[in-house]
């Protein structure tokens, strides 16, 4: 079982020190995977279960507790600059933006981002074997797609930040008590921002491989369909019996729906960029919620 961050406002969105083919997320990891039995299902986040098997490696849990994974996040002005604001009185209460509703601009922000993410991702017209290949499939470039990826994790960390600094600022409004919670969460934000931005920014590099992989493995279905196709038909030539077996081959060839390979690309890439937003919004939705209860 996984266990996820606390979610906390001041609770920080970390990622896991993976080795390199899966340097991501919290408290992960990850060994190249071996002959062996079904792997477990994973209960953490999206993110994590979608990059797994992106990776193709066997997640585990960490053994160590999350106090002992930050302790490595964080160096010793960190905790001093912590200790502090736990330590100093209660900050007054600042007066709050009049008329600002958090839940929709919450909502806002949430729905903008994922309407960024899937706007060029539409549904498609339905292919079928034979069909040829859609327009791009044979000559698409993954430093396309890649850089699409790295402007969405921009657009995210941009809005998504703006919108933490505004909730803040509500929770500050509230109470003494609050605004010390908002002092920590702007100190988490500064102190593992870098490191979280490190290692999201690994994800684009797994896609890349898993574009490769796709294309590669529906170009070598083709030729081998085609190949046995061939070798049918040359031993159908000499001898009548082989007939049945050339017919089968064909229809193999014809079966393989060129061009599948890139839709299934852009389905995952789509996926994992929702499911990092997900991610992101943990820390936010902590903020939310404590403006709820207070």
């Amino acid at each position: 079982m996984l266990r996820a961050a606390p979610n906390g406002a001041a609770s920080p969105i970390l990622a896991a020190d993976l080795p390199a083919t899966c340097k991501l997320l919290p408290f992960l990891t990850v060994c190249s995977m071996v002959q062996a039995p079904p792997r477990p299902a994973l209960s953490g986040p999206t993110l994590v279960r979608l990059l797994a098997r992106l990776a193709d490696a066997d997640v585990a849990e960490s053994r160590q507790t999350l106090s002992d994974r930050l302790s490595q996040w964080l160096g010793w002005t960190d905790a001093i600059t912590l200790s502090s604001a736990l330590n100093a009185s209660p900050p007054g209460v600042a007066a709050g933006v009049r008329g600002y509703d958090a839940e929709r601009d919450f909502a806002r922000v949430r729905h903008e981002l994922a309407q960024a993410i899937t706007a060029t991702n539409r549904p498609r017209a339905r292919r079928r074997p034979g069909d040829p290949p859609p327009p791009g499939a044979d000559t698409a470039d993954f430093a396309d797609f890649r850089q699409r990826y790295l402007s969405l994790q921009q657009d995210m960390e941009t809005a998504i930040g703006q919108l933490r600094g505004r909730l803040r600022v509500a929770v500050t409004a509230r109470s003494s008590g609050m605004a010390r919670l908002a002092t920590l969460d702007a100190i988490m934000e500064r102190v593992l921002g870098a490191r979280e931005r490190s290692l999201l920014s690994a994800i684009p590099a797994l896609l890349g491989t898993r574009f490769g992989r796709l294309r590669d493995a529906e170009r070598q279905a083709l030729a081998d369909a085609e190949s046995a196709a061939a070798a049918a038909e040359s031993a159908a030539a000499a001898t009548p019996a082989y007939d049945g077996a050339v017919v089968a081959d064909g229809t193999a060839v014809a079966a393989i729906v060129p061009g599948a390979w890139l839709d299934t690309f852009r389905d995952e890439m789509q996926s994992i960029l929702l499911a990092e937003l997900e991610v992101r919004f943990q820390t936010v939705d902590g903020l939310l919620a404590a403006l709820r209860t207070s």
